[in-house]
């Protein structure tokens, strides 16, 4: 198994959270200020949902909701999509084709340590770029 990638090797560690009763609004701000396209919404410490810049469009901008009363658990996906810091970069891609998502949040033992997306896949393997292109022209499964 040695030569293998992990998650753990390439994914960025310092996740940006906001938890369930924080305003649409004070994600956005969070992830203006980081430069960053979703957060990971919290409940008690735990992961639940994630919000993404699609979430953001389709369920605030669209509708012309306000984002300084909506609760970030009203927009958020979930359940979440999770992976394990020791699976292999392949596991990670084919997951995140299957479910249609580009960004992968890394759970160990229920608690959050990192994030992986299809851009940190390609850095780190452009080998999984070929994986990515062959799942996408299969389709989700």
């Amino acid at each position: 198994m040695s030569g293998l990638l992990l998650v753990r090797d390439i994914m960025s560690r310092n996740v940006k959270t906001v938890r369930v009763d924080d305003t649409v609004l004070d994600a956005v701000k969070k992830m203006n200020k980081f430069r960053i396209g979703s957060i990971i919404v919290v409940s008690g410490g735990r992961p639940v949902g994630i919000i993404t810049e699609r979430n953001i469009l389709h369920r605030i901008v669209e509708p012309c909701a306000d984002p300084s009363v909506i609760k970030a658990k009203d927009i958020m996906s979930s359940p979440l999509i999770t992976i394990e810091s020791n699976a292999t970069l392949e596991e990670a891609a084919r997951m995140m084709v299957r479910h249609g998502i580009k960004k992968l949040p890394v759970i160990d033992d229920g608690k959050l340590v990192g994030i992986i997306t299809t851009t940190d896949l390609v850095r780190a393997s452009p080998v999984q770029l070929g994986i990515i292109e062959e799942l996408l022209k299969a389709g989700p499964k």
